[in-house]
């Protein structure tokens, strides 16, 4: 029996036989054609196929998963329509005479040469975007059939090199058990999807496809990060009783789903849930959530050629309040900028856009927009308990510029004989430093903080999260950030304000005990997570933790943290 380890994506364990999910071979041959014109008809019959695909894709992701998830493959139908890269294709097989399969290589590679050269983690995803349409278009013009995994119909484990968004999709749960690749991370987009199908999974397992033949049989631990091939009769009876008991686990949790979270010393605590459209409000309801800490508006402007207009944000913000059944709903304003970009909107290249014009700078910049969603959340605040929250606050003066926005359209509705909600808080992500540090004068004008600790981890171990090659410097539990957030929690109950928390860290089983001592408010985190963190909650005292704080803040590095609250 051998073993290879990696990263735990998603938990749960599986047994399956192996499916290799294995590249096509896509040689391309450099030829010379007499009728230009039926060659750029070929391709633009390549392309249309290609669209065709992928609009199925994105149907069926919108259904089956979400509205958040299908815009990936609304950016990758806008690279089949951008003339930057169609045209120059087109262009080199008019003037240079080539077939198209040479002219679509040659452009593309250009392209993801470009962009994987630039020192920018987004733009090196775009080079994967690129990379995966073409391929698909490229696969046409050869006539070789890539692999579906839609079309898979036994119960299986996929090995992959990495998964594309558009493979990672048709992955149905009845028959894929769990998968296995070679690269990725637990923020990558498959590890995401894994965990939104819940499904097991181990990224980053470096030899996988070199270790794993078809029809092995493959034990996935996504608790543990483990994948064990070819086990003998004692190990595969020790992993499927491992199975049942997580099978088990999850029921008992299912038990707690209209329940309050209550600590073991009687402290309500409220676990609130993440979520990027209306159609994630199901996850939330099924799972228990007690509110939506954060609603990331974004993904209402993604996938599309324009902006949302007014009344469509008004739609979809309604439906959500009115969902949540007076619920606290926390909507956070319009975040586009850093990995997140609209083809529409024709911002100027940033050699890093994560520190650029991106979120509440962004909005500032272009009022009108903004004023259009702020109507649009003013409009629909009578129909639930909403929050409003402004990301990427760095400065006060942002923080006032912003509010008094809102507030100029509140009066302006008014004025119109719209009625309005009188009891909306405004609030802040806290996920820059300065804004951390400056917590108390915040605390101030805020009515409550969200910490955002995917940023503010990244922005204060100056380490891009997505970054493999600094990935050990995404430190959750490091006396720094957890100094910063006792700042932040203090600042707010010194005021008479909560503060949330809406970043992975919020879910996280060796975070929490940490976080409850801090005296966080709220916990927020993806819906499938909540059970869990309330069965969690529920053997913790407050109490007992609040007295681990002082120690757990003296302590000098990240695992010293760890395996101190493990020990616990």
């Amino acid at each position: 029996m051998n073993r290879i380890s990696g990263i735990a994506a998603s938990n749960g364990i599986a047994i399956a036989k192996a499916f290799r999910l294995e590249n096509p071979e896509l040689t391309v041959d450099k030829k010379n054609v007499a009728d230009t014109q039926a060659e750029i008809q070929r391709f633009g019959q390549a392309v249309n196929e290609s669209i065709a695909e992928l609009e199925v894709i994105k149907k069926r992701t919108a259904e089956e998963i979400s509205d958040k998830e299908a815009a990936i493959f609304g950016a990758h139908l806008l690279v089949l329509e951008d003339p930057e890269l169609i045209g120059p294709i087109t262009d080199k097989i008019n003037n240079d005479n080539v077939n198209a399969e040479f002219a679509l290589h040659e452009t593309s590679t250009m392209f993801v040469d470009m962009f994987e050269a630039m020192d920018n983690e987004y733009m090196k995803e775009r080079a994967a975007d690129v990379r995966d349409v073409t391929k698909r278009v490229l696969a046409h013009l050869l006539g070789v059939k890539i692999q579906n995994p839609s079309m898979i119909t036994d119960e299986v484990v996929v090995i992959a090199e990495d998964l594309t968004p558009s493979d990672t999709v048709q992955l149905n749960p009845k028959y894929i058990k769990g998968f296995i690749t070679d690269i990725g991370g637990r923020t990558s987009h498959s590890a995401i999807l894994a965990r939104t199908l819940e499904i097991p999974a181990v990224v980053g397992a470096k030899s996988a496809m070199g270790s794993i033949d078809n029809g092995t049989i493959v034990i996935i631990d996504g608790l543990e990060g483990e994948i064990l091939l070819n086990p003998d009769e004692a190990t595969l009876v020790e992993y499927k009783e491992k199975q049942t008991a997580f099978a088990g686990q999850k029921a008992e949790w299912a038990k707690l789903k209209n329940e309050a979270t209550v600590t073991k010393d009687g402290v309500e605590v409220e676990l609130g849930a993440n979520i990027g459209t209306p159609k994630d409000l199901t996850g939330v309801i099924e799972n228990g959530g007690e509110a939506i800490g954060l609603y990331r508006t974004e993904f209402l402007y993604m996938g599309r050629d324009e902006f949302p207009t007014e009344q469509e944000q008004f739609d979809a913000y309604s439906a959500v309040l009115k969902g949540m059944e007076g619920k606290p709903t926390v909507v956070r304003t319009l975040d586009i900028g850093g990995d997140k970009e609209l083809s529409y909107l024709k911002l100027p290249k940033e050699l890093n856009p994560f520190l650029g014009l991106r979120a509440i700078r962004l909005c500032l910049e272009m009022p009108d927009m903004f004023r259009t969603q702020l109507r649009a959340l003013l409009r629909a605040s009578v129909h639930g308990n909403l929050k409003i929250m402004f990301p990427m606050i760095a400065t006060l003066d942002e923080f006032r510029e912003a509010k008094a926005l809102l507030l100029e359209e509140k009066a302006k509705l008014e004025a119109e004989g719209v009625e309005v909600s009188d009891s909306i808080e405004v609030g802040i992500m806290v996920e820059i430093p300065s804004t951390a540090v400056m917590a108390d004068t915040f605390a101030k004008e805020v009515d409550f903080f969200s910490i955002g600790t995917n940023d503010l981890i990244q922005y204060t171990m100056a380490a891009d999260r997505m970054n493999e090659s600094v990935s050990y410097l995404y430190q959750p539990y490091n006396p720094a950030i957890l100094r910063l957030v006792k700042t932040v929690i203090d600042a707010s109950h010194k005021e008479g304000k909560w503060t949330g928390m809406c970043g992975e860290m919020a879910g996280d089983e060796i975070a929490i005990p940490i976080l409850l001592g801090l005296g966080l408010d709220e916990f927020s985190m993806s819906a499938s997570s909540i059970l869990k963190a309330r069965s969690q909650l529920s053997r913790l005292s407050k109490a007992d933790m609040e007295g681990h704080t002082e120690h757990i803040l003296g302590l000098a590095t990240s695992q010293e943290v760890e395996d101190y609250v493990k020990n616990l």
